[in-house]
């Protein structure tokens, strides 16, 4: 068995195969863009076969850098939590589009079930609030509404993406890890099964979901790449973050701006209740025991970056961002909430829309950008306030994720959050994370403390901001905020 751990990151805008020495050294990438399909207002598809297909040659080409499936010890898969796929169990073809994560035709759904009085017991058993964005009501949308899918019968195989590529690797093992399963509104969180009463009220065809089983250990074997590889960490790419930034003891906070922004606070090995519209998940399972993770989920964060330079042309490259927020002093009382696809925790509105509010004679292309970065801060402290609330402040914020290289950012978050924040000089903590799980799961290590090794050196920010700029920047947001969810 070699040394080099693989590691499969499938995210929302693209897919990546990435090696790892065991030091946490990364020694070569390979990426392919994916395609997202906007069929109407609302409604967000992925092509599964599309991201299977670029996955493997991804993967082959992380192979084929390491010196063949021989120098590879384990391969591990992280991947976007909610979006599902349907496929056909005997062909191994899509029956159906993949509904991402940021899909909201399931609005209605969660709009009755609300009225029915459902939510209460829904996030008892789960830990999750009633929303579009989790998989169980994307599958009560899609039984009701794609036939096919019901005429498949015992042919549907239905699963989260890393199941999707678990079965694509293997040749037909069907399994989703304990971190992707706690995202479905499926699985009962304190007993870590399906529950039969939540897939009756979501109506979910039982014998088409997967095996729920640990974070680590040995799934299975794949021989596409010339050799047997043992596939031997999973995990949701948000849990994957907060393990690859080794928040291992309970309080350690981790936040990740990507497309979207997810913060996480380790819960320990409890079940946590939240009172303030925050989920409960699992953040891993090992050997079947579980710990627990606080977590807030904001929708928009680097898609915002993506919207001004394709949808607005306001900036050719997410690389202007920095220096054009730098150019001006501040945001000129310009706000934007950026609920272009609903409001997360904690509003959880998804049928809010965005506003760029506060305009005038005096504001610039600068200030609008300004704004939208602002936002990632001022949405971040909506999140620890209510973090705090539970119970569950925080003393510091490890960050990750590819907006947070930009310095501003980082810097305005320690500012406007008032505590030190730290960065990763290796900010693929997402692709980490899934590489020391696949280092336990395959005996490189002996747990994840000893895996924590691979993180590295990071960085701190330190807030600089007066008190009262501090506190006027809010109070602004706030206001802009009461405008769309008002």
């Amino acid at each position: 068995m070699g040394e080099k751990l693989l590691v499969i990151d499938e995210g929302t805008t693209s897919t990546r195969a990435m090696l790892f020495a065991p030091d946490g050294t990364c020694l070569g990438s390979e990426s392919a863009e994916l395609t997202q399909h906007y069929p109407a207002a609302g409604l967000v598809e992925h092509d599964a076969a599309e991201i299977w297909d670029k996955t493997l040659r991804c993967a082959a080409a992380m192979v084929a850098e390491a010196g063949g499936a021989d120098a590879i010890a384990a391969i591990g898969i992280t991947n976007q939590r909610e979006t599902l796929v349907f496929w056909d169990h005997t062909t191994g073809e899509p029956l159906a589009p993949a509904i991402v994560w940021q899909d909201r035709r399931s609005a209605a759904i969660c709009r009755q079930l609300k009225e029915a009085g459902e939510e209460p017991g829904v996030q008892a058993r789960t830990g999750l609030l009633l929303d579009p964005y989790f998989s169980g009501t994307k599958i009560a949308w899609a039984m009701a509404n794609w036939p096919r899918l019901k005429e498949a019968g015992e042919r549907l195989a239905i699963g989260t993406i890393e199941s999707w590529l678990v079965w694509k690797l293997t040749g037909g093992l069907h399994v989703t890890d304990a971190t992707n399963a706690s995202r479905t509104l499926l699985m009962g969180l304190g007993s870590g099964g399906w529950s039969d009463g939540l897939i009756d009220l979501f109506g979910a065809p039982r014998a088409a979901l997967p095996e729920i089983v640990d974070c680590a250990g040995r799934f299975g074997e794949t021989t596409l790449f010339g050799g047997s590889i043992a596939i031997c960490g999973m995990a949701g790419d948000q849990q994957a973050a907060t393990i690859g930034q080794a928040c291992l003891a309970k309080g350690d906070t981790k936040a990740t701006y990507g497309t979207g922004a997810f913060v996480l606070t380790n819960a320990g090995e409890r079940q946590p209740v939240s009172k303030h519209r925050l989920l409960s998940t699992v953040l891993w399972q090992l050997g079947g025991r579980r710990t627990y993770a606080i977590e807030g989920s904001v929708f928009v964060a680097g898609s915002v970056v993506k919207w001004l330079r394709d949808s607005l042309g306001l900036i050719g490259s997410a690389g202007e961002t920095e220096a054009l927020a730098r150019s001006v002093a501040d945001n000129g009382g310009v706000y934007f909430v950026p609920a272009l696809t609903g409001l997360g925790a904690p509003w959880w509105e998804p049928e809010a829309r965005g506003a760029i509010s506060g305009l005038s004679l005096a504001s610039t292309r600068a200030h609008v950008v300004r704004a939208a970065l602002e936002a990632m801060a001022h949405q971040s402290h909506d999140l620890k306030t209510a973090f705090a609330a539970d119970g569950c402040d925080w003393a510091s914020l490890r960050i990750d994720g590819g907006m947070v290289a930009n310095d501003w950012i980082a810097q305005d978050l320690a500012d406007v959050l008032g505590v030190t924040v730290e960065r990763p000089g290796f900010t693929e903590t997402t692709a980490l994370g899934a590489a020391m799980l696949a280092g336990v799961g395959c005996g490189m290590f002996s747990g994840l403390e000893e895996a924590a090794g691979m993180r590295g050196a990071v960085k701190a920010f330190q807030p600089g901001m007066e008190a009262a700029a501090r506190e006027a920047r809010l109070e602004g947001w706030k206001a802009a905020v009461a405008g769309v969810v008002g």
